[in-house]
């Protein structure tokens, strides 16, 4: 399947008349064949020359060419990478300067070996492009002629230890701790970055949000959380572990030899012209540190508030009620269940350069433009409450609070919407009526939150069904029964049967239910009297609150999601 980078490759090789529209689909064809690289497929083909391919190359990514034969490389310049390296990844250093490397290589979109190149030799690496044949030329004149590597010779670098062969390394290892030094040497090996690079690239490639790396006794576990759902997935070989986590913690600028505490960093990467920022958390346990790290792709956040699942009438009311000049809206629901890519989108849509927009987040999850963003830091006092207080003398006019979690966050909050600010924040409550009792329980007073409260937003994450495996079936009266469908309202529903676009689980993404309560004179008055959740909930549905459950029958009726996925995370309504 060909990247965006070959495509545009392809587009700009048709524009400039190099190839025409019939050779790139020849070309393309034959790779979904082999699966070789478009470009040398088409040098291949003789659709064009090595100087053509460098020379779109060189447009696409406005990255120089040079020819390696009209250059003479001093030997310390060619020292600074390790010549197994120089022949596995077909590369050549020409110069240095300072801490900047210049790398000539046949493909400088390889942002992973750029990024390898970067650590092993801790300098900034500027590529340039050479022909493959230069390359190959340039490394038997310098570094010698020399066989590739067989798999044979490669064998022990990525099969699991034989018995007998574990039994000797636990032997021999038996008590020893590795050092630091021996440790960052491992984790900068060429087999340990490639093995981290390819566990991120196919978590990103399958849409994982999180990636779980865990050490078990005898084993090393790796699991993707995909659309809600952890996904075993082949693991490393378990003596590769320890240099593995090495690796993730440089990249994270943590301390590797720290290994008995918890620890917490990001690192960055660009991947198909995308910024993908991953947070990353180490934890100590019986058998070495667990990692879980975060993917935050910022292009899977800023999204409408259109495309996020809401019913038109719901979205009606939400668009209004984030407009209005102040109050207090609160969007709830457990972790993970879209909190903030609700509230991210709900400020991507009223951002306005009129307006001085201020959140304090704990952590900043992504980067707003013209947004200006805190980072919460318990640890020196700035915390939720005390940035609250800054922000006021600081003429907000709309405060996103990233999660009210104490009596006095929640009393600042209010003040601020009673003040003429709009303020914005999560709560973890089951659903919105539960809200109001959440913020009396912590103190607020009932009056207070009926005078700041505009509306309460709860939402859940539901799978939604693969279009590519979708079919019909005819549910029982049982399953009708547990989820709150009459047989009468459908007869015929759909499921996937699973397929390889969804990895044989029957859905693909997910899809958000909304439960949006409106605080109406009616709530209000309940609220003051001390109303409980129950009685709330039911004084907001005769009030036109849709709740979890039938947000959730509507998208099982509208083909979207399964009885299964809605029962999973609703609970059925009171009758």
């Amino acid at each position: 399947m060909p990247t965006g980078l070959e495509r545009k490759l392809g587009e700009i090789l048709v524009n400039d008349k190099v190839i025409t529209q019939k050779d790139l689909e020849l070309a393309l064809k034959k790779q979904q064949e082999n699966g070789a690289s478009l470009g040398r497929i088409i040098i291949d083909m003789g659709l064009a020359s090595e100087w053509e391919m460098a020379a779109a190359l060189g447009k696409q990514l406005n990255v120089p060419f040079i020819t390696l034969s009209h250059y003479e490389i001093d030997p310390q310049i060619l020292a600074s990478i390790p010549t197994d390296i120089v022949r596995r990844y077909q590369i050549v250093p020409v110069d240095r300067t300072g801490d900047t490397l210049t790398v000539a290589l046949a493909d400088p979109s390889n942002i992973f070996l750029l990024d390898e190149l970067r650590i092993l030799t801790k300098c900034n690496i500027v590529p340039v492009i050479s022909f493959e044949s230069d390359i190959k030329e340039a490394i038997n004149r310098y570094y010698g002629s020399e066989e590739t590597p067989s798999a044979e010779m490669l064998k022990d670098l990525t099969d699991e230890p034989s018995a007998q062969e574990s039994a000797k390394l636990d032997e021999e290892t038996a008590g020893v701790e590795e050092s630091t030094e021996d440790l960052t040497l491992r984790a900068d090996d060429a087999p340990v970055i490639s093995m981290v690079n390819n566990i991120i690239s196919e978590a990103i490639k399958s849409r994982a949000s999180d990636i779980h790396i865990e050490p078990m006794e005898k084993s090393l576990r790796v699991r993707y959380r995909i659309d809600g759902v952890l996904q075993e997935i082949t693991p490393p070989p378990k003596k590769f572990q320890n240099a593995i986590i090495s690796r993730i913690k440089i990249l994270s600028d943590l301390d590797i030899a720290e290994r008995r505490l918890p620890q917490d960093g990001r690192f960055k990467v660009r991947m198909n012209n995308k910024a993908i920022d991953f947070r990353v958390s180490t934890l100590p346990t019986a058998f070495g540190e667990k990692v879980v790290i975060r993917i935050l792709d910022r292009s899977s956040l800023l999204v409408n508030l259109t495309d996020l699942g809401f019913d038109p009438e719901i979205l009606r009311i939400f668009e209004q009620q984030i407009r209005m000049p102040w109050g207090m809206i609160l969007v709830t629901g457990p972790t993970g269940s879209g909190k903030s890519t609700t509230l991210y989108s709900a400020l991507n849509t009223i951002n306005d350069p009129r307006k001085n927009i201020m959140t304090i987040e704990d952590p900043i999850e992504y980067q707003l433009k013209g947004i200006n963003q805190v980072q919460a830091r318990p640890e020196i006092e700035l915390t939720f409450a005390n940035a609250l207080r800054a922000f006021l003398r600081q003429d907000p006019d709309i405060i996103l609070v990233g999660e009210i979690r104490d009596k006095e966050t929640a009393e600042i909050a209010v003040k601020a919407a009673l003040t003429g600010h709009l303020v914005l924040s999560t709560l973890h409550t089951n659903d919105a009526p539960s809200t109001i009792n959440r913020l009396t329980n912590m103190g607020v007073e009932a009056f207070l939150v009926t005078a700041s409260l505009l509306c309460v937003l709860a939402q859940r994450l539901v799978r939604r069904i693969c279009d590519q495996c979708k079919e019909e079936f005819r549910p029982s009266l049982e399953l009708l029964k547990a989820v709150g469908i009459s047989p009468d309202q459908a007869t015929t529903l759909y499921a996937g049967r699973g397929c390889e676009s969804c990895h044989g689980t029957g859905y693909r993404r997910r899809v958000a239910l909304y439960e949006l309560m409106k605080i109406t004179d009616r709530l209000r008055d309940a609220i003051i009297e001390g109303a409980s959740s129950s009685q709330i909930k039911q004084l907001a549905i005769s009030e036109g609150m849709i709740t979890l459950r039938q947000a959730g029958i509507r998208k099982i009726l509208q083909g979207m999601t399964t009885p299964e996925e809605v029962i999973s995370q609703t609970v059925a309504d009171e009758r």
